[in-house]
C-alpha cells in the first residue's frame, strides 16, 4: 500500500517553533496535505509526552497511534524525536542532530527516563545531551533493538553528520563500531538526491526527505512516498532497514534551503563552491572565513563526478507548496494571507489533497476550479523551469516562479 510519510517534524515545545503544533492541528493538516504517517516530534519533552499518552491510542497494528476522538483524521502518528548531541571527541567539538523512532510508547518513556536521570529534558523539545552518538545508539537499542536512530540533514553546516562546522568525514568516523546500526540518513531542506548520491558511502542506506517542520504550512514540504506491505512500525521499520519499498521522495527545491551556498548572511554575499575558492575561502566583505555550505561540503566528499545517478535508487520530484505557488500567482507577499487561504481551501476542497494537486490533477483541471496563472505555477514548479536565488548561512533563497510582468496586477501598476 502507498504510504506518505513525513518522519521528523517539531511541537510547540522546540524553541522558535509556532505554538498551533499541537496534535489535533498537526492531524488535520497532514490529511489536507496528503500526509498519511507523521512523526509526533518531540516525545522527550515531559508535557508533550503527556500529551501524547492523553490524546493517542495504539492501532490495531503496535506502534502506530490515532487521535483518541470519534471520527478521528486519518493521519497516523510515529513516536519520533530529534535530539541535539555536542560532545569533545579528540581536539574538536562535535554537534550532531539525530533522529530517534521508537517502536512503541513503552520504549520511549523508558528512554525518557534513562536520559531524563542524566540530562534536562524540559528545557527544549529538542534537548541537547552532553552524550556522544555511539553512547546514544547502545542506550535505544539496549531499550529495544527496533529502535530507529538515523542522523538528520547531514550535511548543514553546524549540527550534522557531514557538517562543515563539527562533522566528519564518514560514518564509520562518527558512529565507530555502531555504524552497522545506522540504517538510513536524511538528507536535509539543502540537498537533494542528486547530490547524496555522488557519496559512494550512503549507497547501502535508505536516502528520507522530511519536513522538519516549525510550523503547520511546512509540514510535508519534504515527505517520503512508500510502497508498504501493510502500515505498522514492523512494516516502516523492516522498510528503511533493508532499503526496499520507498517509491520516491518528494524534495524541496535544495537551493532553496538556508545553507546550500556558502556565505556571509550579514554581509549578503553568498558564494559558489568555486568562488569561494577564487576568494580563498574569506568573505571579500569583511575578510573572515565564509560559512561553508552543503554544495561545498558535497563536493568536498564526492566519490563520483556532478551528475551521477545511483543505479535502482528511488525516484524524487521537486516541489514548492501549494499556498507559495498561490500567493506568487496572486501577486500576494505572504502566504498565510486571507486571499491565499481562500483559494488554497476551495481546490482542496475541489480537488483533494495537496500533494495530489501538486504531483498528480491534470493542469487543465487545476485551471477550472483556481484560475490559469495558478495552473501555469504548478506547471512550472513541475518542470523546474524557476528562478532561484540560493541561500546561504541561515538565509533562505528565494524562488520566483513569475516575471512582475506575467501577473495581472502588476501589469496594472506599471500602467499608472
Amino acid at each position: 500500500m502507498k504510504v506518505v510519510a513525513d518522519l521528523h517534524i517539531h511541537s510547540k515545545y522546540s524553541r522558535a517553533c509556532s505554538r498551533d503544533l499541537e496534535l489535533p492541528k498537526i492531524a488535520r493538516t497532514c490529511e489536507i496535505k496528503g500526509i498519511d504517517l507523521v512523526a509526533t516530534g518531540d516525545f522527550t519533552h515531559p508535557a508533550w509526552f503527556a500529551s501524547i499518552e492523553n490524546e493517542l491510542e495504539e492501532e490495531a497494528s503496535p506502534g502506530l497511534y490515532r487521535l483518541k476522538m470519534d471520527n478521528p483524521p486519518k493521519t497516523h502518528f510515529v513516536l519520533a524525536t530529534e535530539l541535539a548531541l555536542i560532545y569533545r571527541e579528540g581536539d574538536r567539538a562535535r554537534r550532531l542532530h539525530m533522529m530517534v523512532q521508537a517502536p512503541n510508547i513503552e520504549a520511549a518513556k523508558k528512554m525518557n527516563e534513562l536520559l531524563g536521570a542524566r540530562f534536562n529534558l524540559k528545557s527544549d523539545g529538542r534537548p541537547i545531551l552532553g552524550l556522544p552518538v555511539y553512547e546514544l545508539i547502545k542506550i535505544c537499542l539496549d531499550i529495544n533493538p527496533q529502535f530507529l536512530i538515523y542522523p538528520a540533514h547531514i550535511w548543514t553546516p553546524w549540527f550534522s553528520v557531514f557538517g562543515s562546522k563539527s562533522g566528519y568525514d564518514s560514518f564509520k568516523d562518527c558512529f565507530k563500531d555502531q555504524v552497522g546500526h545506522i540504517y538510513a540518513y536524511e538528507t536535509g531542506l539543502s540537498s537533494d538526491p542528486e547530490m547524496n548520491w555522488r557519496v559512494s558511502e550512503l549507497d547501502k542506506l535508505t536516502l528520507l526527505s522530511n519536513s522538519d517542520a516549525h510550523s503547520l504550512p511546512n509540514l510535508g514540504r519534504e515527505c517520503n512516498v512508500f510502497e508498504l506491505s501493510g502500515l505498522s512500525y514492523k512494516s516502516l521499520y523492516e522498510s528503511m532497514r533493508d532499503k526496499t519499498g520507498m517509491s520516491y521522495t518528494v524534495e524541496f527545491y535544495p537551493e532553496e534551503g538556508m545553507y546550500h551556498f556558502d556565505g556571509h548572511r550579514d554581509c549578503g554575499f553568498g558564494s559558489t563552491p568555486s568562488e569561494t575558492k577564487r576568494q580563498g575561502g574569506l568573505c571579500p566583505v569583511c575578510k573572515k572565513p565564509l560559512i561553508i555550505g552543503v554544495l561545498s561540503r558535497v563536493e568536498e566528499l564526492a566519490s563520483r563526478p556532478e551528475g551521477f545517478v545511483l543505479p535502482g535508487a528511488p525516484g524524487f520530484k521537486k516541489l514548492i507548496e501549494l499556498d507559495k505557488i498561490i500567493a506568487a500567482a496572486s501577486g500576494v507577499k505572504s502566504r498565510t494571507s486571507r486571499k491565499v487561504k481562500q483559494i488554497y481551501d476551495l481546490m482542496i476542497a475541489e480537488l483533494g489533497s495537496e500533494l495530489d494537486i501538486l504531483t498528480e490533477k491534470p493542469i487543465e483541471q487545476i485551471a477550472a476550479v483556481a484560475n490559469p496563472l495558478i495552473a501555469e505555477g504548478v506547471r512550472r514548479v513541475r518542470d523546474g523551469k524557476l528562478s532561484i536565488k540560493p541561500g546561504f548561512d541561515g538565509q533562505y533563497g528565494e524562488i520566483a516562479i513569475f516575471d512582475d510582468g506575467e501577473l495581472p496586477e502588476r501589469r496594472q501598476k506599471r500602467l499608472f
